[in-house]
């Protein structure tokens, strides 16, 4: 929260998740806390929610499939 406070209209920030932020408030667990951090970065910002499988799991070798005769 002071990270983000500080930076509050002074500075971009970036934050990524793979929780979504409807989520948040639950994740954060204090609800005062929580209310400040989402207005200091939601209300303003440019979202970007990604739908589709996982880079990790359709490009790692581990869950490749090969072909058998």
């Amino acid at each position: 929260l002071e990270v983000l406070d500080d930076r509050h209209g002074n500075r971009s920030t970036m934050a990524t998740s793979q929780l979504p932020v409807d989520n948040w408030h639950d994740a954060i667990g204090e609800p005062t806390v929580a209310d400040a951090i989402l207005d200091r970065l939601v209300h303003n910002a440019h979202r970007l929610t990604l739908d589709g499988e996982s880079m990790r799991k359709t490009r790692s070798s581990l869950t490749a499939t090969t072909e058998t005769e």
